[in-house]
């Protein structure tokens, strides 16, 4: 038996792998398939034993199951492409903006981690199948090569860390959508996409409001462990409430826009019963705002005094079923998601529906303020305080005694170009409303 001492240097015996593997793959074309796949087994072990390096394999799937880590991989190495990558992939998926830019195959890419060099290379083989089956002909992977020093770090810290960065990279050129109900559709909902121009920048509201809106939802998108933590759903619920006009649309739009979220828009009076309403829940998606419109409109939700009265509960929307859809068994299905429920008036709803626990944070929606006023000047005419002094106090103290929305506001600033002109019909306006009230 040879000694330790009696092999030879770790560097003469790679070389003669190195070659071996070389002849194999000379005589690979006249030595019998059983030898040829034996003797390539043997040649990588025999490499896998004395090199420093190991290698992970990620192939695009398990089985059926796509592999979440190879996408992400595929997303996240789009962006560490460098200028000696010969080959590249380009694709434009359907109603986004930019392109989408991934390593073709046998291309080699170095990234750094933790100042760790990894090796990432795509490989793709070609799976002998049976022609007349649908089952597919070819296999995609990753190998990612690294000092096996480094195992745990890559496997606990690198790894993790692709799936976050594919997830934020993806949420930044997601194009928001916005879907409707569709009882022809297979989960009864239609997609378009949400070109809604609103943010929180141009939202007419008050300040404080604004950023207590925006530091909450935040809050609540980084809050998974912590909702798992309390055995609640990932889920956040809001109350807009206010006159027609005061821009409850337009705050949900603004959070879509803000958070990349889809906005499912439904209509209470578009559900025929309790069974279709759970049927649309479990056919939106994660990462997504449920909002229903006008809830004060539909009588069968209004009160638990309504529901008790006669009527085929199979065949309506009850406030039970609603309840139930808010913070029920089926109110699990699903992960980060905001429901949004808007309303003229507040006061026709049951205490039921309002109490904490079932709405988490009310929002009045006021009429138009001077904070607000400015934010419209600056959108609309594209104006400051400063530039028009005089013009600005008299609409400022207007609004001090003159109720208006500030959908009435943005009509009157949309009616001219010039700044100077729009501003005094704006007041001449304002005054006719005092006078009339």
């Amino acid at each position: 038996m040879y000694s330790l001492q009696s092999l030879p240097p770790p560097k003469h015996i790679l070389s003669a792998a190195a070659s071996l593997t070389a002849s194999a793959l000379l005589f690979k074309s006249i030595l019998p398939t059983d030898l040829t796949e034996y003797l390539s087994t043997t040649f990588k072990t025999l490499f896998t034993r004395v090199s420093a390096h190991l290698t992970v394999v990620i192939q695009d799937s398990d089985g059926l199951t796509p592999n979440h880590l190879f996408e992400a991989a595929n997303l996240y190495l789009g962006t560490k492409l460098s200028n000696s990558t010969l080959r590249i992939k380009a694709t434009k998926p359907e109603h986004e903006h930019d392109l989408t830019i991934s390593p073709n195959r046998n291309q080699r890419i170095t990234d750094t981690f933790e100042s760790i060099k990894c090796t990432w290379v795509l490989h793709t083989e070609q799976l002998d199948v049976d022609p007349g089956s649908n089952t597919r002909s070819e296999l995609k992977y990753f190998e990612l090569s690294f000092h096996k020093k480094h195992k745990q770090i890559i496997i606990t810290k690198y790894l993790p860390y692709i799936l976050h960065a594919a997830k934020e990279i993806k949420n930044n050129k997601k194009v928001v959508k916005l879907h409707t109900v569709d009882y022809n559709g297979t989960d009864y909902w239609s997609a378009v996409v949400l070109n809604h121009p609103a943010t929180f920048e141009t939202i007419a509201m008050d300040e404080s409001k604004k950023c207590e809106i925006m530091e909450d939802v935040k809050l609540f998108v980084r809050r998974k462990d912590y909702y798992r933590r309390m055995g609640r759903a990932w889920k956040r619920r809001y109350l807009f409430y206010g006159p027609p006009g005061t821009g409850k649309s337009s705050l949900v739009a603004a959070m879509a826009n803000y958070l990349r979220f889809d906005v499912y828009d439904l209509d209470l009076r578009e559900v025929l019963c309790n069974s279709d309403l759970r049927r649309l829940l479990i056919g939106t998606k994660n990462r997504s705002i449920i909002v229903i419109e006008d809830i004060d409109c539909n009588v069968g939700v209004q009160s638990r005094e309504v529901e008790n009265q006669d009527q085929d509960k199979d065949d309506k929307i009850t406030l039970s079923g609603l309840l139930n859809f808010i913070d029920g068994l089926w109110s699990s299905c699903g992960d980060e998601r905001i429901i949004v429920f808007t309303t003229n008036h507040k006061e026709r709803l049951d205490a039921a529906l309002l109490r904490p626990g079932r709405m988490d944070v009310h929002i009045e929606m006021s009429y138009c303020t001077y904070d607000g006023f400015k934010i419209l000047a600056s959108t609309y005419l594209q104006v400051k305080e400063y530039e028009h002094l005089r013009m600005f106090g008299v609409v400022k103290e207007a609004l001090k005694k003159i109720k208006v929305t500030p959908a009435e506001i943005a009509g009157e600033l949309m009616k001219g170009e010039n700044a100077e002109i729009v501003l005094q019909n704006l007041v001449r306006w304002l005054q006719t409303k005092d006078e009339m009230n």
